[in-house]
């Protein structure tokens, strides 16, 4: 009686104490999505530019890298990872708040381990674009490469689970595409690499078809769920404030102009895309606005510096003029960029937690 007694009572703790530690972990998981009811996402995979570049071009022949300190500086074990930032990056912040890992690998890791590659892996590069000359005019890798990485990983995802299962990762994973800025910025304008060739109109064009094509090519090879990131207010990151805001590093116009010209073309081109593309659910998210409303109403996101970044003056360095003799501040998430180029973790977290709320359900 007495063991029956210590059993029931046993028992009754054990289940008040499972209900306890499940509801812990709810509530310490409260930042993931839910969901709808059979929906998966096996996967996150990111192509692009630096805005998800997780060390691709650690691996790479050129300037444009931050494998040293103070990038990482918030990262954990402040590991330069080849991060553009203090920490996280965005495509590492989707993949968490989805529940699929906490960081995303770059590609050319060559500690990759094989099971990575199951749920995500990274091929975006610093540097890159939509115009095929932006990454060669800086030696980093163009979407071209990244497809062609990308096929790769697709022979060697069958190779691991099976052609009916990569097939399954494929169309239900989600796919971040993040690229633009530098077009913007640096080809055609800091370089001047293009405008004899074309003028702004002219320009975006040649940007959206490219992303139009690419966004063909990875459909074509089994992407369904993408998300497309409009061009950001490019303007008004520091070093473009710098270079080209006049004496009191305003923002400046025509790269904002030039970009919203860009979004307002790729987002009818998405459109369309969707149209001709049977099953594809292609979404264009707008963090032109969404960036731009940190940078005009800072206080209301928890921020108070944005004109500069948090590496050295904060009005130029990136990459590596942002070494590991520049000074730091002292508080990051204080600031909206990290570098003069790059958001800190703390605003790529004010961005991200909303777009998933925003844009989530239309992937499904």
């Amino acid at each position: 009686m007495q063991f029956l007694f210590s059993l029931s009572s046993f028992s009754s703790s054990a289940i008040v104490l499972f209900s306890l530690i499940a509801f812990v972990l709810f509530c310490n998981t409260n930042a993931v999505v839910r969901l709808p009811p059979n929906i998966s996402v096996p996967a996150v995979i990111a192509f692009g530019d630096s805005i998800v570049d997780t060390g691709n071009n650690n691996h790479l022949k050129s300037v444009v890298k931050c494998n040293f300190a103070p990038y990482g500086n918030d990262f954990r074990g402040k590991v330069p990872t080849g991060r553009f930032g203090n920490g996280k990056v965005p495509v590492d912040l989707v993949a968490e708040e989805l529940g699929i890992k906490e960081l995303v690998p770059a590609y050319l890791d060559p500690h990759l381990q094989p099971q990575e590659l199951k749920t995500g892996v990274c091929f975006a590069s610093g540097g890159s674009g939509y115009d095929p000359l932006t990454p060669k005019i800086v030696s980093v890798l163009s979407l071209d490469d990244q497809l062609g990485m990308f096929k790769e990983y697709i022979g060697k995802l069958n190779g691991i689970v099976g052609t009916e299962r990569t097939k399954f990762i494929l169309a239900n994973s989600l796919y971040l595409v993040v690229a633009g800025s530098d077009d913007i910025a640096n080809t055609y304008f800091v370089a001047h690499a293009r405008e004899l060739q074309y003028d702004i109109p002219s320009y975006t064009n040649l940007m959206v078809n490219s992303a139009s094509e690419f966004l063909n090519q990875i459909y074509a090879l089994g992407a369904r769920r993408i998300a497309v990131f409009s061009a950001p207010p490019i303007g008004c990151v520091p070093s473009q404030r710098t270079l080209a805001g006049g004496l009191h590093r305003g923002c400046a116009d025509k790269y904002n102009e030039a970009a919203k010209m860009f979004n307002s073309k790729l987002n009818a081109n998405i459109d369309s895309l969707n149209r001709n593309l049977p099953n594809s659910r292609i979404v264009y998210i707008d963090v032109y606005n969404a960036l731009l409303d940190l940078i005009e109403n800072p206080e209301n996101h928890g921020f108070h510096v944005v004109e500069k970044g948090c590496c050295g003056t904060g009005v130029i360095e990136v990459a590596i003029l942002c070494n590991p003799a520049s000074p730091i501040c002292k508080n990051a998430s204080d600031h909206v960029f990290w570098d003069s180029y790059h958001p800190t973790e703390a605003a790529y977290k004010a961005l991200i937690s909303p777009i998933l709320q925003r844009y989530l359900s239309s992937f499904f």
